[in-house]
C-alpha cells in the first residue's frame, strides 16, 4: 500500500489568530503616531490659508481704499456691498477658502488685538473655540 504524504495547502486557526494579534498589536502602537501627524498637518495648513484670505483682504483694500469692518466680515470678499459699486472688483477669493482646514470659518477682527493698528484673521482650531493647545490651538496671522 502506497502511502501518500498530504500537503498542507492553508494556513491553521491558530496561525491565522497570531497573526491577527500581532497586526493588532503594531496597530495599537501606530495609529496614535498616524493620528498625531495628521493633527499636526492640519494646523500647518492653516498659515498658508490665513494667508491666502490676507493676499484677498490686501486686494480689497487696494480696490477699495478700506479693509471691511466687523459688520461686513469676510463676505465682503465675495459678495459687493451697496456702497462699493464701481470699486469692487471681486469676488477676491472662493468661499471654501473662508474656512479652516477642520472646516470651522476664519474669523475676522478688524481691530487687531494681536496686530494692532491692522486686523486680525483667527483659526480657532479642532475644537472651534477660542484658546486651547496642541491641535485645538488658535491660528493667529502674522
Amino acid at each position: 500500500m502506497k502511502c501518500k504524504k498530504h500537503r498542507r495547502k492553508a494556513f491553521t486557526l491558530v496561525e491565522l489568530l497570531v497573526v491577527i494579534v500581532i497586526l493588532s498589536m503594531l496597530a495599537a502602537f501606530a495609529a496614535p503616531k498616524f493620528f498625531q501627524y495628521i493633527g499636526k498637518s492640519r494646523m500647518d495648513l492653516a498659515r498658508p490659508r490665513l494667508a491666502l484670505v490676507e493676499d484677498a483682504l490686501e486686494r480689497f483694500a487696494i480696490d477699495c481704499g478700506r479693509y471691511p469692518d466687523d459688520s461686513e466680515g469676510l463676505e465682503v470678499l465675495l459678495v459687493m456691498p451697496d456702497d462699493l459699486e464701481g470699486k469692487w472688483n471681486g469676488p477676491y477669493l472662493k468661499r471654501s477658502l473662508l474656512l479652516d482646514p477642520w472646516e470651522n470659518p476664519i474669523v475676522y477682527i478688524a481691530e487687531g488685538e494681536i496686530n494692532p493698528g491692522s486686523y486680525d484673521l483667527v483659526s480657532l482650531g479642532a475644537d472651534g473655540e477660542d484658546g486651547g493647545e496642541g491641535p485645538n490651538e488658535d491660528v493667529v496671522n502674522d
